[in-house]
Parts: C-alpha cells; structure tokens; sequence
C-alpha cells in the first residue's frame, strides 16, 4: 500500500461520524447495510450520511450497491486488511517491541 493512499484512508476516518459508519459496515459482514438503517442508528440527515458514506467510497474503503429502491453500503475487505497491514507489517522491524506489547501475528510467521 502507498502512504498517500494509506494517509486518505486513515484520514477519511478520522471523522467521528464517518468512523462510526465504518464500524457498522465491519459489524455487518459481507451482507452490508442499507443507507436507511445506518441513518437511523447514527440519527443523522440522509444529506450528512451521503457525504461521508461519498468519502468513505473515495478512498476505497466503502463500496455501495443498489438492489432495487434499497441503497446497500459494504465494507471493502481487502482495502481494510492492507490499511491494517500497512499500520502493522514492520511493526518493531527497527528495535524492539515495547514492554507488554505482543508481536503482531504477520510477523511472527515470517
């Protein structure tokens, strides 16, 4: 993963509410969730939801999918994993891991 990209992600959810979006698309698993049911858990307008599930798909860690009248947003899997993995594959590669600290599962495997 390119740090520019790994940056617009990580910054896309530096937003309060668009984090919480994500949170709910991660809890549904590959099924997704309806635009409908993710503005009514967060009580937000269908405006402010269109804008940050707009950014969310930007960076390539949201996809949506329209199945009939029902707008269906998912979580990009794969995106999410190289996010995850960009942040710990070379964790402690230049010293060593702080006390307490348990060496990520990809590195223990290498």
């Amino acid at each position: 993963m390119m740090l520019e990209q790994a940056a617009r992600q990580l910054e896309a959810l530096g937003n309060p509410t668009r984090l919480s979006i994500y949170r709910i698309l991660v809890r549904a698993g590959a099924e997704g969730v309806p635009v409908g049911h993710i503005q009514e858990k967060l009580g937000i307008p269908a405006s402010t939801l269109s804008h940050h599930c707009k950014r969310l798909i930007h960076t390539g860690l949201v996809s949506q999918e329209r199945h009939g009248t029902t707008l269906i947003c998912r979580t990009v899997y794969p995106a999410m994993e190289a996010l995850l993995g960009f942040l710990s594959d070379e964790c402690c590669v230049d010293g060593s891991l702080p006390p307490g600290v348990a060496m990520p599962q990809t590195l223990q495997d290498a």
